[in-house]
């Protein structure tokens, strides 16, 4: 009967990738530290120190500045609004006397 493959979690690669990378210890023996195959390790460091640099490319914060500006524009909007109910409804209390 075939045994069922293990899923690990994206975090406990980054672990294992980082221990990896460190170059502290073997592959081997990181393998047998967190019970994994030497060339899982080796492929997790190789994609680690691809993917590494995506990290720190500039991140284009136009979109987050242009969110920004609609969320203020929708704010100011609502405080309009309910300024002007204020306004209405003092009017319309001193009118009837309250």
């Amino acid at each position: 009967m075939k045994a069922k493959r293990k899923r690990h979690e994206p975090a406990f690669k980054a672990r294992v990738a980082l221990e990896a990378l460190k170059g502290e210890k073997t592959a081997q023996t990181i393998a047998k530290e967190f019970e994994v195959h030497p060339v899982q390790v080796s492929e997790w460091k190789t994609r680690l120190a691809e993917e590494l640099p995506e990290i720190f490319k500039s991140i284009k914060s136009k979109p987050k500045e242009e969110q920004f500006d609609k969320e203020r524009e929708k704010l100011q909007s609502k405080i309009g609004e309910l300024t002007i109910q204020i306004d209405y409804l003092t009017k319309k209390s001193k009118q009837l006397g309250l």
